[in-house]
């Protein structure tokens, strides 16, 4: 959704977000949907990109998605979408920004077993961000999974005042 409101807001005249789910499996923030409506942002619901298509001089021009339809649930407790054959068709567009989602890097908590993780795989911590590990801080979506740009600032900042009196204290 950031991509989408931020690429609106540095002079895109038009700006379509495709998602293959419908709105009701949406991760986003409600807030976050009705702003970026409001914005002028256009969705189209249980669509999938199929293929980018470019110019001679390989440009893109044109986005081939196909509509989809919701089948049984994943494990993720969303409905899986499923492509309707024959449903392909073509945006066109000058430019493609891909903002499927993030995870955290999984490098730091594989590297470091003795890591406290929950039972999603992000690293536990205190309303500080200390960590069960002696001088080990944490915060943004390393901790909380996917989240806003805001919610992570906040959580270095908090994180950042506990550092500073913990290395304080060590001096």
């Amino acid at each position: 959704m950031d991509s989408a409101r931020v690429a609106l807001r540095l002079g895109a005249e038009r700006v379509i977000v495709v998602y293959r789910r419908s709105e009701k499996e949406m991760p986003a923030r409600k807030a976050e949907y009705h702003h970026a409506i409001e914005e002028g942002i256009e969705f189209q619901f249980l669509t999938n990109p199929v293929s980018f298509i470019g110019d001679e001089n390989e440009y893109v021009k044109q986005m081939e998605v196909i509509k989809m339809r919701l089948g049984e649930y994943d494990d993720s407790g969303r409905r899986r979408p499923i492509p309707i054959e024959g449903s392909e068709y073509k945006i066109e567009t000058d430019t493609i920004i891909i903002a499927i989602g993030t995870k955290a890097n999984p490098i730091l908590t594989n590297s470091i077993p003795e890591l406290k993780l929950n039972k999603w795989g992000y690293i536990e911590t205190d309303e500080h961000g200390k960590t069960n590990l002696e001088g080990v801080y944490a915060g943004g979506d390393i901790v909380t999974g996917s989240a806003t740009v805001i919610s992570a600032m906040g959580a270095g900042k908090r994180a950042a005042a506990e550092i500073d009196s913990y290395l304080t204290e060590k001096i």
